[in-house]
């Protein structure tokens, strides 16, 4: 007859616990190690980008071929997107300011809106789907195909003809961009107005730039350029480390788009925040 031994059992047990909490711990600490590689190569990127941004042989030419199309190609998205917040924006809040009696100042308030938050925000997420995808999965297919390592073989700066050139294009194009949607929201908004009304285009602008001031616009600039860099900046970076295979080019694509994008909205949840401890 065989006994039942309960200190073997308690022993196995510990063993076994032990075990899982060393599997546990290894992999903690194998996602911090690879958390602050990631975080020092980012680092690492950025300075190369700086350096090579300053020297002397800059590809002018290729970073105009980039704002064309970062800049150019983009216009029909953003310009149908513009008008179109422009007009849902007016037909949903006039109902609500001729309900107090304040639909007068139907134009400044959409103007505000658009130029302090709803314009610059959505024209990046846009962006940061177009533009940071198409960066990311161009150079990710010339990182599988070899063409960056032939450009080093030919004595060619892959960093300051591929990377540069497409994070400057972006840094100056998509604040262009903000601003064009912007105009095209206000026509959008006069749109809107008069589906239900009747006011002059000269008029409708003139009210609504004459509640804009500085602190409303300034900052929007501001902050677009720095979606313009994330947006760059990711994309080149999910592009250029891309692994060797072709699906690596669709993870580069949509890890680019995902990280631009939050990237985005921290950018301007900081913004926001700076903004208000201005006034």
């Amino acid at each position: 007859m065989i006994k039942f031994n309960p200190v073997i059992k308690v022993k196995g047990f510990a063993k076994v616990q032990s075990a899982k909490l060393g599997e546990k711990t290894m992999a903690k600490t194998a996602w911090a190690n690879s958390f602050l590689t990631g975080i020092a190569d980012v680092f690492l990127f950025v300075r190369q980008i700086a350096r090579e941004t300053f020297s002397r042989d800059f590809e002018f030419r290729e970073f105009l071929r980039q704002c064309f199309q970062i800049g150019n190609k983009s216009l029909p998205l953003i310009s149908i997107t513009g008008i179109i917040i422009g007009l849902v924006l007016t037909i949903q809040s006039r109902p609500v300011l001729i309900r107090f009696g304040a639909v007068t100042l139907l134009p400044g308030m959409v103007a505000i809106s658009l130029i302090r938050e709803m314009g610059p925000v959505i024209t990046a997420l846009l962006c940061a789907g177009k533009i940071g995808s198409g960066i990311g999965a161009e150079l990710g297919s010339m990182k599988v195909t070899e063409q960056i390592d032939a450009m080093e073989v030919s004595s060619t700066n892959p960093m300051r003809f591929l990377v540069v050139t497409r994070v400057l294009a972006a840094t100056l194009m998509i604040p262009l961009l903000i601003l064009y949607a912007d105009a095209l929201g206000i026509l959008g908004s006069w749109v809107g107005a008069n589906i239900k009304g009747d006011v002059s285009l000269f008029l409708f602008f003139s009210q609504a730039f004459a509640h804009i001031k500085f602190m409303d616009f300034f900052p929007a600039v501001i902050k677009s350029f720095f979606f313009g860099a994330a947006i760059g900046l990711v994309g080149c970076y999910k592009g250029y480390n891309a692994g060797r295979g072709t699906e690596s080019v669709g993870i580069a694509a949509n890890s680019a788009v995902v990280l631009a994008s939050l990237l985005v909205i921290i950018i301007d949840m900081v913004a926001v925040q700076i903004t208000d401890m201005m006034y």
